[in-house]
């Protein structure tokens, strides 16, 4: 069983796997929590590691690359199409697995932490911003009345 691209669908709790083989058939299904993924892939030959892209998908994909994986992040909504079926998270992970392979894929580029913290600090002034505006126009709806 040599798996070609393993699919990780990240959860609080619970993380799904799927590994596919060189011909695109599912040879892997797994659930485990999300701290033994990292030990399992360790175990696996170097292959492509897919997950969607979230927080902690670049934190996890950053510590897969130094095992020697190559980590590809997806959107979510790129991945939406492949799910068959009803969804769940074992089918989340085929279906991630699976949207890898597409040749016309577009995939996320890993962040840095540090890309990451001027990231979080963007979002957070933008929100200040928002904030400052919206009682800027409350004050002046009531200096109006």
């Amino acid at each position: 069983m040599t798996i070609m691209m393993l699919g990780i669908d990240l959860g609080k709790n619970s993380c799904s796997v799927a590994g596919l083989d060189s011909d695109g058939n599912v040879v892997l299904r797994r659930r485990m929590q999300p701290k033994r993924v990292l030990s399992f892939a360790s175990k696996l030959a170097p292959c492509t590691v897919a997950m969607e892209a979230c927080c902690g998908a670049h934190y996890l994909g950053r510590l897969l690359a130094e095992q020697g994986h190559e980590v590809r992040l997806m959107s979510p909504e790129y991945v939406r199409p492949y799910v068959k079926a009803q969804k769940n998270d074992d089918r989340d992970a085929e279906a991630i697995a699976e949207a890898a392979t597409r040749p016309t894929m577009r995939f996320v580029e890993l962040k840095s932490q540090a890309q990451l913290d001027v990231q979080s600090l963007h979002r957070a002034r933008s929100r200040l911003v928002g904030a400052r505006t919206t009682l800027t126009n409350q004050l002046r709806a009531i200096l109006l009345e």
